[in-house]
């Protein structure tokens, strides 16, 4: 069914990477070559790895920051272009995707750091690697700089990188961070033109310190709170004024789909049904992708199949990963359920029915939809009333090529095939 005459509202995150990207030197080329093609299905930001200096140079994934002010132009860590490339490229992938409408989002560290190099630590009584004197001149550390030290021995949280975890209390650490004209927030935001953070590992620090941050420069924030309680999430979206993946409606996917038990969709612990203008749903990223506890990712492409389709139905933001859209699964079937989300899936949520292997959900807005899962392996039919009254209802997942009829009480009987989803809206709007 053609959805072209709806006009199309919102859009999808792509995340620009997963682990180990390769070619290594040539990544920001690779993603530059995807921004037109990523703007006509709807993205509308793209998260990028992190971008500066990592303490395992080329192989780094940035998630060992030594120079946060290298990228890809200062020759140390054994090499001058990071693993994704240099500085002009990345600069030319900014612009790129600004001159398509595309956000440009960093992936920023404030928990640790890593390539310090030795010096003895009066706090610990032994040397640690804690000397930070980075080629770019800017935010130079030391002990001091970390824990434990003269404020405090640690954060409040648990302690993630034990021996080089920032301490943000120090003034030295304030100050390149956000405080300052020089600081990280205000060069990434002034001269490499981010437009938004993706925050790593937020559970390591007070969430004053995002509030800070964003303060100082705002845009787009996104918090890795990674919990499974959408009402802790909630707290640390209030508390810090950015958004939160949702983590909450990640793992009643994992449990519903991987454990066969679509029920758990109707469990009200999701960040996007406390706050739904503060979620942002996921499918996959590259921490869950590459982590073989089944606890912790969606594991069959069928089953992120479904996965995809329900959050691209229901409330939330929606991050795409590069893998499954890229890779992994059918393309044009993740192309057809952005275009869903940015035509139809407007309004409130009403879940219709829910067993353990078919799901029913309507959204109540014009035009709306009619949301069907299936995860048995054969096809599944449920009669449920929608808010569809005497009308013709068609299939706009292109799953099946039927349409259904609504009595007087918006009555009608959902069919869904096999290990699929269908999606039922009205032919006119």
């Amino acid at each position: 069914m053609d959805l072209g005459k709806i006009e199309k509202t919102g859009g999808v995150m792509m995340q620009g990477f997963y682990w180990d990207v390769e070619p290594k030197g040539d990544w920001w080329n690779v993603i530059a070559s995807k921004i037109e093609s990523w703007k006509k299905i709807g993205v509308d930001r793209i998260w990028l790895p992190p971008a500066s200096k990592g303490a395992s140079g080329a192989f780094s994934m940035g998630y060992d920051p030594m120079d946060y002010f290298d990228f890809g132009d200062y020759d140390q860590m054994g090499t001058t272009e990071t693993r994704f490339g240099s500085k002009s490229e990345l600069q030319t992938l900014i612009s790129s995707a600004h001159n398509a409408g595309i956000q440009v989002i960093a992936d920023i560290i404030l928990n640790h750091n890593s390539g310090g190099q030795i010096q003895f630590n009066p706090y610990r009584s032994k040397n640690t690697y804690t000397l930070f004197q980075p080629k770019s001149g800017r935010f130079f550390r030391t002990y001091k700089d970390f824990h434990p030290n003269d404020i405090h021995s640690r954060d409040a949280e648990a302690l993630f990188f034990e021996e080089q975890d920032m301490c943000h209390d120090q003034p030295n650490v304030q100050k390149w961070f956000w405080k300052s004209d020089s600081s990280v927030a205000k060069y990434y935001k002034n001269t490499m033109k981010f437009d938004g953070w993706r925050f790593d590992y937020v559970k390591g620090f007070d969430p004053s310190v995002i509030k800070s941050w964003m303060t100082e420069v705002g845009g787009f924030g996104v918090l890795e709170a990674w919990d499974g309680n959408a009402d802790y999430l909630k707290t640390w979206v209030d508390k810090t004024g950015a958004r939160a993946f949702d983590f909450a409606a990640f793992y009643n996917m994992e449990q519903a789909f991987d454990g066969n038990n679509l029920k758990l969709l109707q469990d009200k612990n999701a960040l996007f049904k406390l706050s739904p203008q503060n979620a942002v749903t996921f499918v996959t990223n590259h921490d869950t992708e590459k982590d073989t506890n089944q606890g912790n990712r969606i594991g069959s492409a069928e089953n992120k199949l479904l996965a995809y389709a329900y959050i691209l139905t229901h409330p939330g933001y929606p991050c795409i990963f590069y893998l499954d859209y890229e890779q992994q699964l059918a393309k044009w079937k993740l192309e057809r359920l952005i275009l869903i989300n940015q035509t139809l899936a407007k309004g409130d949520l009403s879940i219709l029915f829910a067993d353990t292997e078919y799901y029913i959900a309507q959204r109540l807005g014009s035009p709306g939809l009619v949301v069907a899962i299936n995860n048995s392996t054969v096809t599944k039919s449920q009669q449920v009333y929608t808010n569809y009254k005497n009308a013709t209802l068609y299939d706009y997942s292109e799953n099946t090529a039927k349409s259904i009829q609504t009595d007087a009480k918006g009555l009608a009987t959902i069919e869904t095939p096999a290990k699929s989803y269908t999606v039922w809206s009205l032919k006119k709007f």
